[in-house]
Order: structure tokens, then C-alpha cells, then sequence
């Protein structure tokens, strides 16, 4: 295996056949985004989104515990298309194509025989893994944040392989935008300036890394302005809520940790990625007989991949999902690794062993989203919304699952825009200041009859303890959510 010629991988049948798969995963990914693919946090964020094209600013007038990017980017598509989840939805999926594209196409330029089947393998291995595929295509900020690391990613490279600032200083835009999507992937940006630093001639370091810094502050001009009109609020939202109250209310969330860290065993997808990865970079690093440049290519991947699992893994409670930003920097130099191992052991026949290997991936992630057909997603909520619109006067006060409010097209009453942020237990003045009512004001609201109707999708003891069956005389079960209205009269004293 060596580094690419400029002609065996360039020509026209060769970028046909890439173009056809990759617009092939294009498609699969728009299927899925406008059927079942869902997440139940994604409310929160394309609430967030048209709150912010109402006119309203994230931190200043609503919490919003997430960096702005994502929801402003979500905000500008929904006056394209329109307060829909179906047009975020082809966004995002287009969004998480093109990021696996980047990756796949990296591959493509760095490999000369059996390039087809080592670019082929980052499409499978990033693009239908089943974390990809789940939240890829969704209103939450993955598939923007992935997209614009690789980006960064390849603008970084290019720095050091062109030797021009231009790329340093875009690279560092990107890298900012992408913590400024979302901070899970806030190590990308210092790690892809050290790879620069190292990779870069003794003259250009300082130069360089100036442009990249440069870049990332004017990524992050819009939240430095909301910064600056209320450095409380923005802290508290973006820090000092992750750091001190996220776990608020949570007596498991360190043994939720623990299980989540013990089901990489179980997962086929994730043991085979992470060892091809590691194969793959011990051959670049040992066997490929690769320039230096070329095998800092892929080391800094593997470092991206690390940097991004360790600093995701502190996050306290942390989600499966979360690990889906690693996983385009862990398939290139698994690609090299699946490459190595085929030339190895199916000498003969390589590109069998690839697609047996592509095969089982994809299989495992279509038999993943099979298994969850029957769960909550859009078209179920979208019936509450109806129903809650149809039982509820326009203007009546309206308690409500964010989903809901957003579907409804329902503005919700202040400190109701994050229903997680109902359990945190703060000075009633500082609650006050940064928009945040607890549970138990809205608990003590439910029971004055102040809301014309509740929905709800948490479980019957949540719905019990509230005694909404006495305070309502009607209610509707749709899906695993229950809508209730027509408020009973007062007991007269």
C-alpha cells in the first residue's frame, strides 16, 4: 500500500462509482431521517429553533444549556422550509453524508491499490454505523458538528501538506463552529493546532497557529455577542449547568456511567471498529513505508478519535450517542487497517473479506433500526399535537412536552422552553435570572388549574402523583403520551 498516484483513483469510473455510493447513502440516510429517525431531545433543540425565529435570543430570554450554533443554523432552515421537523430532518441527513463523504473521500486520495475497497469501507464503517445513523439525521447538532470537524480536518491537512495560511485559518473557523455547535467536540480544535504545529515547517508554526486561533474566535463572534449583553446567563447556561447541576435529581446517573461504558463490550460494531482502527495505525506508523507526513495523517485521527472518546466519556451523566463524533476519525484508519488485513490474510481475493466485513456492518445497523420500529418518533407525536390543538382554545395556557409545543406551533409559558431544567433547585433569584422555574412551581400551577390542558409523555406514577384525572374531566391516550383537558370547576369553600 502506498500513497496515491494523481491518476489511478482519478478517473472518470472511479469518481462514477464514488459518487454512486455515496449519493446511495445519501439516500438511506434521507429515507430514514423522514420516517423513524428520532430522539426524544431533539424537541428541546427545534423548540429552541423556532423560539429563536420568533424572535426570542437563547440565554437572554429562554435557557439553553448548548452553544448556539446549531439552533440558529436550525432557526435560518425553518424560514426555508417552514417550522417543520421534515426539512431539518433532509438537512441533517444531507449533513451527515457529506461529513462520511469528507472522510471517505480522504481515504480515496491517500490510497492507489485497492483504493476502491478502502474508501468503500469508510462509507460502511462511518456512514452505517448504527450511532450515525440514529442521530445523524436529526434536529440535534451532530451532523452539523460532524461535519464541520472533518472540515477542519481537512483544511488542517491541507495546511501542512500546501504549506498556506488560508487553510489554517478557515480549519480554525471550522474547528471553533463545531464547539460552537455543540462543546462535545471542543477537543478538535486544540488538538488539530498541536498536529499543525508539528506538521508544519519551524518558520510557519507561530504563523500558522495565529491564523487557526484567529479563525476559531471569529467562529465564535455570535455567542462572544450574547456574551457580552450577559455574561451570568451564558455562563451559567453553557458551564456552570454541566458542570454543578446536570446530574440534579439523578441518584444513578454514575451507574448509568458504568453501564453505558460496559455495553462497548457488547457492541460488534464498536469492538470492530476501534480494533481495524488501531490495526490501521500501528501498519501506518510501522509498515506502510509512507512518507512522515502521510503517517501523521492518520496518527492524527487516531489522537482526534482518542481526544474526542476520553473528553466525551467525562461528561457526567454520558450517552451512547455522544460517541458517534469519534467514529468518521476511527473508520479512516480503520479503512487502512480492514485494507491491511485483507491484503494479508485474503491475498487472493481482498475485496471478499471487505464486503463480508461492510456486509455485517450493515446488516447489524438495519436489524438495530428494525428492532426500534414500533417506538416514539415524529408522525405518533405529531397526532398528540393535533389533539392537543384541537382541545385546546389558541392562547389558552398549555402544559406540554417541548416536542409538543413545537409541533402545536405553541409558544410555552417562561421557564417551560427545557422541561429538564425543571428539576434543578436554585436561590429563587437566581432562578428568576436565568429563566429556570422548578417543577414544583409548575407542580403547584397543575393543581391551581392553571393550564387549560396538560400533555405529557412521562409514565402513569408521574401522571398520578399530579392527580390529573380528578383536576380534568377528559382525557386522550395516543402513542405513550396522555393529553388531558376540561378543567373541573373549584370545590366552592
Amino acid at each position: 500500500m502506498a500513497a496515491v498516484a494523481k491518476d489511478g483513483l482519478n478517473t472518470a469510473g472511479s469518481r462514477t462509482v464514488f459518487v454512486l455510493a455515496a449519493c446511495a447513502l445519501g439516500a438511506a440516510l434521507l429515507a430514514y431521517s423522514q420516517t423513524l429517525a428520532f430522539a426524544w431531545d431533539e424537541g428541546f433543540h427545534l423548540l429552541a429553533a423556532q423560539l429563536i425565529k420568533a424572535g426570542k435570543r437563547p440565554y437572554l430570554d429562554f435557557v439553553f444549556a448548548q452553544t448556539p450554533l446549531n439552533a440558529y443554523w436550525n432557526a435560518a432552515w425553518m424560514r426555508v422550509f417552514g417550522e417543520s421537523w421534515r426539512g431539518i430532518h433532509a438537512i441533517d441527513a444531507l449533513l451527515a453524508t457529506a461529513a462520511v463523504i469528507l472522510a471517505a473521500g480522504f481515504v480515496r486520495s491517500r490510497f492507489e491499490a485497492g483504493g476502491k475497497r478502502a474508501w468503500a469501507a469508510v462509507l460502511v464503517l462511518a456512514g452505517a454505523n448504527i450511532e450515525v445513523v440514529r442521530f445523524g439525521p436529526i434536529g440535534q447538532a451532530y451532523a452539523l458538528s460532524l461535519l464541520l470537524m472533518l472540515i477542519a480536518f481537512r483544511l488542517t491537512v491541507a495546511s501542512a501538506e500546501r504549506d498556506e495560511l488560508i487553510f489554517a485559518a478557515f480549519a480554525g473557523l471550522a474547528a471553533g463552529a463545531a464547539a460552537g455547535s455543540t462543546l462535545l467536540t471542543a477537543p478538535a480544535a486544540p488538538l488539530l493546532l498541536l498536529w499543525m504545529s508539528v506538521a508544519s515547517l519551524p518558520g510557519r508554526r507561530i504563523v500558522r497557529g495565529v491564523v487557526f486561533v484567529a479563525g476559531v474566535l471569529v467562529s465564535w463572534t455570535p455567542m462572544l455577542a450574547l456574551f457580552a449583553q450577559s455574561p451570568a446567563r451564558v455562563l451559567f447556561d453553557i458551564f456552570e449547568y454541566h458542570m454543578f447541576y446536570r446530574r440534579s435529581d439523578w441518584p444513578g446517573a454514575t451507574r448509568h456511567d458504568l453501564e453505558l461504558f460496559a455495553t462497548w463490550v457488547e457492541s460488534p460494531q464498536a469492538i470492530l471498529l476501534v480494533v481495524l482502527a488501531a490495526a490501521g495505525i500501528w501498519y501506518a506508523s510501522k509498515y506502510s513505508g509512507w512518507e512522515r507526513l502521510r503517517r501523521m495523517e492518520f496518527l492524527l485521527c487516531g489522537w482526534l478519535a482518542l481526544g474526542l472518546s476520553l473528553y466525551i466519556s467525562t461528561a457526567h451523566p454520558t450517552f451512547v450517542q455522544y460517541y458517534l463524533l469519534p467514529v468518521p476519525f476511527l473508520a479512516i484508519p480503520a479503512s487502512a487497517g480492514l485494507h491491511a488485513v485483507a491484503e494479508r490474510f485474503a491475498a487472493k481475493r481482498p475485496e471478499r473479506l471487505t464486503a463480508a466485513v461492510c456486509a455485517l456492518v450493515a446488516l447489524g445497523t438495519a436489524k438495530g433500526i428494525y428492532d426500534e420500529r414500533e417506538g416514539l418518533d415524529w408522525p405518533r407525536l405529531e397526532a398528540v399535537a393535533d389533539k392537543v390543538n384541537e382541545v385546546t382554545p389558541p392562547g389558552a395556557p398549555l402544559y406540554a412536552d417541548e416536542p409538543t409545543y413545537f409541533l402545536a406551533k405553541r409558544v410555552p409559558p417562561p421557564g417551560n422552553e427545557y422541561l429538564s431544567s425543571h428539576k434543578l433547585r436554585l436561590a429563587a433569584d437566581f432562578s428568576e435570572f436565568v429563566h429556570i422555574t422548578p417543577q414544583s412551581e409548575f407542580d403547584r400551577r397543575i393543581a391551581s388549574g392553571a393550564y387549560s390542558t396538560v400533555e405529557t409523555c412521562e409514565d402513569e406514577t408521574w401522571i398520578q402523583q399530579r392527580r390529573l384525572e380528578d383536576l380534568y374531566r377528559q382525557k386522550a391516550g395516543i402513542s405513550d403520551c396522555m393529553v388531558f383537558w376540561d378543567k373541573k370547576a373549584a370545590p366552592k369553600n
